[in-house]
């Protein structure tokens, strides 16, 4: 998501303003977008007294933020899925967090003031689900969570591509195509297998030690992130990578396991596979031409390596015999 908005077509509104207010809708609490701003709604849900799930819609008219101010008795973690589209909290102090379509990000705050940025005339759905430290240890242990939860400032745990489960589960979660009785455990159990299945290797209470990385750690390797999705067509080496970052490639390893639970070709693999995906399933594009768009010399390659991320071939996707 651009950072750059033209004042002229932007607008702000504060999260407490009266036409932002909580209303009852259904077994859940509606917040609407005003028709001045756009179109959309977010849904709020209490799953258990310690999760809750928040499903975003909105569609703006123009480039809009909502300013937020949050003060939690307990450290909260937060586990959004971008769904579709991009948006951005912009925090008062520190860095700002960009919410990317197709990946996932895992955040704990307490305390948090800022702005939730929206870019005008595109259609962002998001899903968003907000536990605190007793749900977790409850799950996980309380040796797996306690180091996550020693700070009040925003902190990004984790972003990674959504894992194809759990975008199939949020779907059937969003449609709940089931009675409205059972419509209650039917969402709690969605939820918990998108979390078990996000969660996955950063809550384990037999996970490796890991090492401390500073913001210097930290910046480098989102930069050789941000590299490889900007030129995944035609992507470094790992060592032309590090070179360009300023390390060395077993440097790179670790900065990409401990931030991204992948490896840089694993994650360059995430994207491409993500990409063509989208390409497929929108119905203009061929093997060929997805195999081609991702960087791929030879379609037959492609389709190998698409059948074995994804478990059936592209041309399924396609509608191709």
């Amino acid at each position: 998501m651009s950072a750059k908005s033209s004042p002229a077509s932007s607008t702000s509104i504060r999260n407490d303003d009266p036409a932002l207010q909580l209303v009852a809708h259904d077994d859940c609490l509606r917040q609407h977008l005003p028709e001045t701003l756009g179109r959309g709604y977010s849904n709020l849900f209490k799953l258990d007294p310690e999760l809750h799930c928040i499903e975003t819609h909105y569609a703006p008219r123009q480039d809009l933020s909502i300013l937020t101010r949050t003060d939690n008795q307990e450290t909260k973690m937060v586990v959004t899925l971008a769904l579709q589209g991009h948006s951005r909290f912009k925090p008062k102090h520190g860095d700002s967090v960009v919410f990317k379509q197709g990946y996932t990000s895992i955040t704990t705050f307490r305390a948090s003031e800022g702005t939730r940025d929206y870019q005008g005339q595109k259609t962002v759905n998001q899903l968003r689900f907000v536990m605190g430290k007793t749900w977790l240890t409850r799950h996980f242990g309380e040796q797996a969570v306690t180091t996550l939860f020693d700070q009040n400032l925003i902190r990004v745990l984790k972003q990674l591509p959504t894992s194809t489960q759990s975008i199939a589960a949020a779907r059937a979660l969003l449609r709940s195509d089931v009675a409205d009785l059972a419509k209650p455990l039917f969402r709690q159990g969605l939820a918990t297998a998108i979390l078990a299945s996000e969660l996955s290797g950063l809550l384990s209470e037999d996970r490796p030690a890991t090492r401390s990385f500073g913001a210097k750690e930290r910046a480098m390797a989102h930069h050789a992130r941000d590299i490889l999705l900007a030129e995944y067509q035609n992507p470094p080496s790992v060592e032309a990578l590090s070179r360009r970052v300023g390390t060395n490639q077993f440097k790179l390893k670790q900065l990409f396991h401990h931030y991204f639970d992948s490896t840089p070709y694993g994650l360059l693999l995430d994207i491409r596979m993500k990409e063509a995906h989208q390409l497929l399933q929108s119905g203009h594009c061929s093997v060929g031409m997805a195999a081609a768009a991702v960087g791929y010399n030879h379609a037959s390659n492609f389709s190998a390596a698409f059948s074995r991320y994804f478990g059936f071939p592209p041309k399924r996707l396609a509608g191709q015999d």
